[in-house]
């Protein structure tokens, strides 16, 4: 298993004899960490985004209880699955943390086996319901996000880019007589062609928060947060070299002899008052003055 496939468990309680054993038993399986009171709890929460929290219900200053209330409040934290841990062994108490939106409430003295069990059986529904997610979020030929996903990013992007006064860069690809490809060489070469130029435009992308997603047919779109128009481009430039280094046979391009590629690119306007529409937009157009001008460029707007 990959290191960054190990799941993440938060515990959390006052008693610094159960945060040990409980540490310990979950160690060989998990990543732990470990909060001795409810704010710290929440921090660390907020931190490292655990899969699942363990959390006391009986600890002072800030109780189980008030945690999971201020983890289901916040956006970043809400989904994260909570099991108590708790002295309190009356059914009542157990269906008030039910009801608060608990996954799941184990009675002290634990008993570790019930423990090891309970932690796989609801970090197994994280696993599966992540993966559901990404299904979601990812198109099946290329692999990359799909649209869906592209325009909830686009629009978060665009909101921060505007809140800090950041740049933010946006390009629009288009695989050159794509349908002229598939007629000549046959879908299932389509396909894998495409496929080619997805790998080529999301490894060419080089920060974390950049992403390359296919947009419809044979056009990708490539958002770039905190980028200005030099670097978008560069990244661009990037992308058409390996796309050409690729040397994939289009005999029927009536561009060039292999497959390449037309980009229209714009940069958050410097006033940062241009809508989202509008900066697609832009892409859109200078996209088209790019198959206009004869395919096999990048136009990018410049003002």
């Amino acid at each position: 298993m990959k290191i960054a496939d190990v799941q993440k468990v938060l515990v959390a309680d006052d008693d610094a004899v159960n945060r040990e054993v409980l540490g310990e038993l979950l160690k060989p399986e998990y990543t732990v960490l470990l909060a001795k009171n409810g704010a710290q709890a929440l921090e660390r929460a907020a931190r490292h985004q655990p899969d699942l929290i363990l959390l006391d219900v009986m600890m002072p200053d800030m109780d189980g209880y008030e945690v999971l209330r201020r983890l289901r409040a916040d956006p970043q934290l809400a989904h994260i699955a909570v099991i108590f841990i708790s002295g309190l062994d009356h059914p009542e108490d157990e269906a008030a943390g039910l009801k608060m939106g608990a996954a799941d409430y184990i009675t002290k003295p634990f008993n570790q086996t019930v423990v090891m069990a309970r932690v796989a059986l609801h970090l197994q529904v994280v696993r599966q319901r992540r993966m559901l997610e990404r299904l979601a979020n990812v198109d099946g030929l290329t692999e990359l996000a799909n649209r869906r996903r592209f325009d909830e990013v686009y629009e978060m992007e665009w909101q921060r880019a505007r809140r800090n006064g950041t740049a933010l860069s946006l390009a629009l690809l288009d695989v050159d007589a794509f349908k002229q490809y598939n007629d000549r060489y046959g879908h299932p070469a389509g396909d894998r062609a495409l496929r080619s130029v997805a790998r080529a435009a999301a490894n060419a992308m080089r920060r974390p928060g950049d992403l390359a997603a296919r947009y419809g047919g044979e056009e990708l779109v490539l958002l770039m947060p905190e980028t200005d128009a030099f670097e978008a481009r560069m990244v661009v430039e990037g992308i058409c070299e390996a796309i050409a280094a690729l040397a994939i046979p289009h005999e029927s391009s009536g561009v060039a002899p292999m497959l390449t590629v037309s980009v229209g690119g714009a940069t958050l306007a410097a006033d940062g008052r241009e809508e989202s529409a509008a900066l697609f937009e832009a892409a859109d157009t200078h996209l088209y003055r790019a198959k206009k001008a004869g395919r096999n460029r990048i136009v990018w707007r410049t003002a």
